[in-house]
């Protein structure tokens, strides 16, 4: 009688059989290869590769003029904190601009869209009036409120004079200058702050204001205990993207004080221009601004670790 044959199976490797693609993969792969990639390419090559130009530059002697741009290590950045008194100014400037506007900015737009959102009616109009500075050209807004400041003319003064209140030259003395081109920026960037924080607040259920009304809960408390928490990602959103904005401050500085009086409203990224384009400095100037992109970023992680919220719904 014949022995029963058994047939030996060779074993198989992990990962040789082909796997089985899903429906729509080769769609899919499509769309990345025609859509997303050509996308990130644009992305690489106007945003990381100007960071990396940047960066190569601050660690060179660079100038448009010369012919040569010999590596200099961090020298430039040594010199931007230990020689260089106007580029602390500008930075101590930068920060108070940012630290004093941010929380000015919602300040005055947390009520507001608390008001729009209280009056059901003529809510698009008095929206609309609240975000048509931000729709304006900047150079505009700036030409505007610097004929506001003049001394002699200005409205403001006429105001104030009219009521027996002191007059001041707002763009000319350094105790004044920087709270006028506070003052400029905050009033054109409000109503988008007005409209975000508007669009969060009609994102909130009434249910929960419903049954804090039934628990005897007053408006105060309902503001503290329901808006302020469940607001909480549209204020880090808000203030993030502020924050960010006035760290970069360029346009009002330069078209109403053009950093002065006595440097005393030179911020960073104007600091940045004079020298990069006026004193021909581009490699000292690309380690500043590698400076600011620094103070942004770490400014931008501590919002995000300060001011996360907790609450969902």
């Amino acid at each position: 009688m014949a022995a029963p044959t058994t047939s030996v199976l060779a074993p198989t490797r992990p990962g040789a059989a082909r796997r089985s693609r899903p429906p729509g993969y080769a769609s899919q792969m499509a769309f990345v290869w025609t859509g997303l990639i050509p996308i990130l390419a644009m992305f690489v090559v106007f945003a990381f590769l100007p960071i990396g130009v940047v960066l190569w530059l601050s660690l060179h002697r660079y100038n448009q003029l010369a012919p040569t741009a010999p590596f200099i290590g961090l020298n430039n950045f040594t010199f931007a904190f230990t020689k260089d008194p106007f580029f602390l100014g500008a930075l101590g400037t930068t920060l108070k601009y940012a630290v004093v506007a941010v929380p000015l900015n919602l300040l005055f737009a947390l009520p507001i869209a608390l008001g729009l959102n209280a009056v059901p009616r003529l809510r698009a109009v008095f929206r609309s009036a609240f975000f048509l500075p931000t729709v304006a050209s900047a150079v505009a807004v700036s030409l505007i409120w610097r004929y506001i400041y003049e001394p002699q003319t200005g409205w403001l003064n006429v105001a104030l004079g009219a009521v027996g209140l002191l007059e001041h030259s707002w763009l000319s003395e350094p105790a004044t200058a920087l709270w006028a081109v506070m003052a400029t920026a905050v009033w054109q960037d409000l109503g988008y702050n007005v409209l975000i924080l508007l669009a969060g607040l009609q994102g909130i259920p009434d249910d929960f204001y419903d049954a804090a009304k039934t628990d005897g809960a007053g408006g105060w408390a309902r503001f503290v205990g329901i808006t302020l928490p469940l607001l909480g990602r549209t204020l880090l959103f808000v203030s993030v993207l502020t924050m960010i904005s006035y760290l970069q401050q360029f346009t009002y500085v330069q078209v109403m004080t053009g950093g002065g009086p006595i440097h005393s409203t030179e911020t960073m990224v104007l600091y940045v221009y004079s020298k990069a384009f006026s004193d021909m400095q581009l490699g000292y100037a690309s380690a500043m601004s590698v400076v600011l992109m620094a103070i942004i970023l770490l400014v931008t992680l501590a919002q995000f670790r300060f001011l996360r919220t907790r609450w969902e719904y």
